[in-house]
């Protein structure tokens, strides 16, 4: 199962790829990426943030002698802007290439489909499979489950284990016409060897 840190660290190195931040404009753009619901804090942002320096993975430019503006102003703290090394360009590039179950899970799934745009065809098509799968299974055992207790359960907690399946089962019917919609993208086996 994908660590919380761990999808964290993939969405941090996704989002500066594209421009260098600093942590403030870094958190707002996670929650946007994200969602109000997967909102990521300070108190576990900056240290992933630290250890992706500690890492090599992202540098530190506080805009004294650096690139960024001209410094802070008089009375003001120097912000920290940080920014994708060569290192983490290519350790993003293994993220995004990983497709087993940490990428199909409820945890993970979220930051790696926002990064679909950046994922080759096959990684996406397999993570795609494996989260329908996951999915799938899940539907079976809350459906033997749902049986089983169904004579025990109250009116309320019926209707909210109702309302749980039927989420998972849209999830379900989405997945599926994503995975058709990237088979009719892949090229023919015939032009692929060409």
């Amino acid at each position: 199962m994908a660590k919380r840190g761990d999808v964290l660290e993939l969405a941090v190195l996704g989002l500066l790829q594209d421009s260098p931040l600093h942590g403030y404009e870094l958190r707002k753009r996670l929650n946007a990426l994200l969602g109000s619901l997967r909102a990521f804090s300070y108190g576990s942002l900056y240290p992933c943030l630290k250890m992706l320096v500690r890492e090599g993975l992202i540098a530190q430019d506080t805009g004294e002698g650096g690139s960024a503006a001209s410094g802070p102003a008089p009375g003001k703290r120097s912000r920290i802007v940080y920014k994708l090394t060569a290192e983490g360009k290519e350790h993003l590039q293994d993220l995004l290439t990983e497709s087993g179950p940490a990428a199909w899970e409820d945890e993970g799934f979220g930051v790696r489909f926002a990064f679909f745009g950046r994922t080759d065809a096959a990684t996406r098509l397999r993570i795609l499979e494996g989260r329908r799968s996951r999915l799938e299974e899940r539907i079976d055992g809350f459906r033997s489950s749902l049986s089983r207790t169904r004579e025990r359960l109250d009116s309320y907690t019926l209707e909210l284990q109702r309302h749980g399946l039927e989420s998972v089962e849209r999830e379900v019917r989405w997945l599926s016409e994503l995975i058709d919609d990237e088979r009719r993208r892949e090229p023919p086996p015939s032009a692929r060897e060409t």
